[in-house]
């Protein structure tokens, strides 16, 4: 990333007092530079009003602007970056969406300030209702920094991406950077040594109960990997000893999906790997002892089933997915699996087949909201650097008989497993999910279900809850439960061969969501 020295040395004093703790920095379009392709600081005028801009177009690809900012606050573990933009041209309407993207990274001491380079997501959005309009656009919502380092910002716009369909010329008039505080630190379910990972939490009553597997890595079918659980009723502050789910001879067990069946009592769908491929159904009653329920017979094998819940008139509902991730299709499928004896035997149904690896929806979360309405997410195993790497939403209107698969607006997402959790007091739905990589961040999407069910591409920025390792497939999969008005969310984190298991708190969220 090419940086104007000259520009960082003058405006490192004009930032210097807008340090204090949570007070943001701005960068205004005169103290940007440009950093690649050919950009141009212009005026967008209106009557008397005049917006000193720097015009990113709509139809060249790789221009870009940046700037330095100083004196971020000590305290301080990352930071939230958000542009303005406006635009004067008269086809400005919300038929047209465009993306942007930011690059950040810090001038750590000793180091090179390409070491700490984030290459962020891209970011889509919908124009205003005509020119003039502004847009506050959060880009990152949170970069961990080191406090007291130069932090370097570059923005670029995107239009040669699939959801920029503006072809015209965007202003952007100011760089905002917010100081957040680091979240807080997660409780330990397990770290004995070796590669702790993949649980499920469930609530039963004011008890939670981690179930979780361990073996020497990111494997799934080795025969040393067995399916543990614990319980605390304490908030997740202490765990009792650990007991044993599933240990079967010759196979690797690993958690995929947990619920509740109609007296209280837990079930675990337990995916048993080795010469042969099984999805096994446990239940307890107490979080300590496990029995098996079932062994379902299934076509297509399910890759995993995951998490149980309820719908009215139809008993239970688990959604599965299937196919290969290492296949690029069309062969992949998924769908749902429903009980009416809690658990004991279950009828499949297949909802889409012959899909590409860009179309699948893996390891979806669901809530069901009423009124035959369900809301479902889905992973992506896209790696495209585009928004076409985001988590998918399939809806439901008739207690899952149809469905609609679509794409969200989600796309800060690296193999990321989502979990939901609809609030009853509020009405609010939360959307987890762990970023994984370089971001190493868990997040949430906080919004009211009607003003996305119908509108995928409306989800209102995240918010980071917790943050973990870097190592990109030695953190992750998170999975949420809810006690009253609080949220735990258990994740592992680490780099192999270790890795832990852990469980973040925090409040339900109060009041209003987009």
């Amino acid at each position: 990333m090419r940086l104007s020295l000259l520009s960082a040395a003058l405006l490192a004093p004009a930032l210097a007092s807008h340090a204090a703790e949570d007070a943001p920095l701005f960068l205004n379009a005169s103290q940007l530079s440009i950093a690649t392709g050919k950009p141009s600081l212009v005026l967008m005028s209106g009557a008397s009003t005049h917006i000193p801009v720097w015009s990113l177009s709509g139809g060249t690809e790789g221009q870009s602007v940046c700037g330095v900012v100083t004196g971020l606050p000590n305290d301080c573990g990352g930071v939230r970056v958000e542009i303005t933009v406006t635009s004067t041209d008269t086809e400005t309407s919300p038929a047209f969406e465009d993306v942007y993207r930011v690059h950040l990274s810090q001038m750590i001491e000793g180091a090179p300030f390409t070491a700490r380079h984030l290459q962020g997501d891209p970011v889509r959005t919908t124009l205003p209702a005509g020119p003039l309009h502004s847009r506050s656009i959060v880009l990152n919502a949170y970069y961990k920094v080191q406090p007291g380092a130069p932090l370097c910002v570059r923005i670029q716009r995107e239009p040669g991406d699939p959801a920029d369909t503006f072809t015209r010329p965007m202003g952007l008039a100011a760089v905002k950077i917010t100081p957040v505080k680091a979240p807080a630190a997660p409780f330990v379910v397990q770290d004995v040594p070796g590669y702790n990972s993949w649980p499920m939490l469930q609530a039963m009553g004011d008890k939670l109960v981690c179930v979780y597997t361990r073996g020497s890595g990111h494997t799934i079918g080795e025969d040393a990997r067995a399916t543990y659980a614990r319980t605390s009723t304490d908030g997740g502050k202490t765990w009792t000893p650990e007991t044993t789910v599933a240990n079967s001879p010759g196979y690797g067990d690993v958690p995929v999906g947990k619920g509740l069946d109609s007296t209280g009592a837990l079930l675990a769908w337990v995916r048993r790997v080795g010469k042969e491929w099984h999805q096994d159904l446990y239940r307890s009653t107490d979080g300590v002892n496990f029995t098996l329920v079932t062994t379902p017979t299934l076509d297509p094998r399910p890759v995993q089933i995951t998490d149980i819940f309820s719908v009215p008139t139809v008993g239970l509902m688990a959604l599965w997915f299937a196919g290969d991730y290492g296949d690029q299709g069309p062969t992949h499928s998924w769908g749902k699996l429903t009980s009416t004896d809690d658990g004991k035997t279950w009828t499949q149904t297949t909802i889409e087949s012959g899909l590409t690896k860009a179309q699948w929806p893996t390891e979806p979360s669901a809530v069901y909201l009423g009124e035959g309405r369900i809301l479902a997410i889905g992973r992506t195993e896209s790696g495209a650097p585009t928004t076409e790497r985001a988590q998918f939403q399939m809806t439901s209107t008739d207690h899952g008989k149809t469905w609609k698969r679509e794409q969200t607006n989600i796309t800060n997402v690296l193999i990321s497993t989502p979990s939901l959790i609809l609030d009853a007091k509020t009405g609010l739905l939360s959307n987890y999910y762990y970023q994984r990589g370089q971001a190493g961040v868990l997040w949430r999407r906080l919004v009211k279900p009607e003003s996305v069910f119908e509108h995928p591409l409306r989800w209102p920025a995240p918010e980071a809850v917790a943050a973990g390792s870097d190592s990109t497939i030695d953190a992750g999969n998170v999975n949420a439960t809810v006690i009253g008005d609080t949220h735990y969310l258990s994740y592992y984190s680490g780099k192999a061969p270790n890795t832990a298991v852990q469980v973040s708190v925090l409040k339900a969220p109060a009041g209003e969501a987009k």
